[in-house]
């Protein structure tokens, strides 16, 4: 067993520490917020961002970065806007040679980095894994199954992330695909904006399936053109999320789609969420990558013209079914 540290306890990094504790392994769960710490250490639940679910007492919470040192391994679940400055906090507390994890999903807006690249940056380290798929906290927090994939170009450091999360109920697979494996945990948050506004208008089943597989295409068009392999996009991190998060209401950016639809403002939107939609903040830096690549995402540009421009929705929808006809 190992003493393992998550950095991050929103709803993602609480349910992981659970999943953890669940195998047997000493997990330590770092909080930014203070009282979240307390909660889970007095009352043994998160009620700021995974209420309902009681929390192993295996699992110690804290605030303070000193309290990881010694950890095996560290799994990083905070958002990606702000992993490149928590990452720094800790820096001094991991070595060279251990295992650091990203379990965050998306794109630095600044630096167009995707998690590991910033992690890789911040830590100093090159056996770093990214762990991705289609996981909503609050099906695998209650016990439900579920599968990810782990990628790391290191084989063996994706081999040991995979024995230590690898559970009865949450099954793991290896990829070498790191790059291809952020892309499709990134960019579907921006479609599942997308496929929340078409439900939100009761545009039905087909113009729902159409813009998740013309999603997946875009996905894969900037994933081939970033160096990853276009098969990882029709696997867990790519079709097999988008898939989860265009069709739950438990996901985020499913959520913002349907508010926008019903008229609200993205700042109102925001303001009402405890936890972060990532694709929000997403879309910009995955329009930055395509303009450096020079590829098309026409699904992630209507969404950005929709969240940051005002754009009226119906007119993005219009938009994108009267572009010139091409082929598939």
């Amino acid at each position: 067993m190992k003493k393992i540290s998550i950095i991050g306890a929103g709803a993602w990094g609480t349910t992981l520490a659970i999943l953890l504790a669940e195998k047997g392994h000493e997990v330590k769960l770092w909080a930014y917020e203070k009282e979240v710490a307390e909660q889970i250490n007095q009352i043994r639940e998160n009620k700021t961002f995974l209420p309902g679910i009681q929390i192993n007492e295996i699992i110690s919470a804290t605030n303070k970065a000193e309290d990881t040192k010694g950890s095996d391994i560290f799994v990083f679940v905070v958002p990606t806007q702000h992993l490149s400055a928590i990452a720094k906090q800790f820096s001094k507390f991991i070595k060279a040679d251990q295992i650091v994890v990203a379990a965050s999903k998306g794109i630095e807006q600044k630096t167009l980095k995707l998690p590991t690249q910033i992690l890789e940056e911040e830590l100093k380290t090159k056996n770093i894994a990214a762990l991705s798929g289609p996981n909503l906290s609050a099906e695998i927090a209650r016990g439900l199954p579920a599968a990810a994939v782990v990628a790391a170009e290191n084989e063996a450091v994706a081999k040991a992330v995979q024995e230590v999360f690898m559970l009865e109920r949450f099954r793991v697979y290896v990829n070498s695909d790191p790059i291809g494996v952020q892309l499709g945990g990134a960019l579907k948050n921006i479609i599942a904006i997308a496929a929340g506004a078409a439900d939100g208008f009761e545009l039905g089943n087909n113009a729902k399936s159409s813009l998740m597989i013309r999603g997946i295409a875009e996905i894969s068009r900037l994933g081939a053109a970033m160096g990853a392999n276009p098969k990882t996009f029709a696997g867990l991190s790519g079709m097999g999320d988008l898939i989860t998060t265009c069709s739950s209401t438990l996901s985020r950016n499913h959520c913002v789609g349907v508010q926008i639809a019903q008229g609200k403002k993205l700042p109102d939107i925001l303001k009402s969420m405890k936890n972060i939609a990532e694709g929000v903040f997403t879309c910009k830096a995955a329009l930055d990558l395509a303009k450096k690549h020079k590829v098309e995402l026409p699904v992630t540009k209507e969404v950005y013209e929709v969240l940051y421009k005002d754009k009226n929705p119906l007119q993005s929808i219009n938009d994108l079914m009267t572009r010139s006809a091409t082929s598939e």
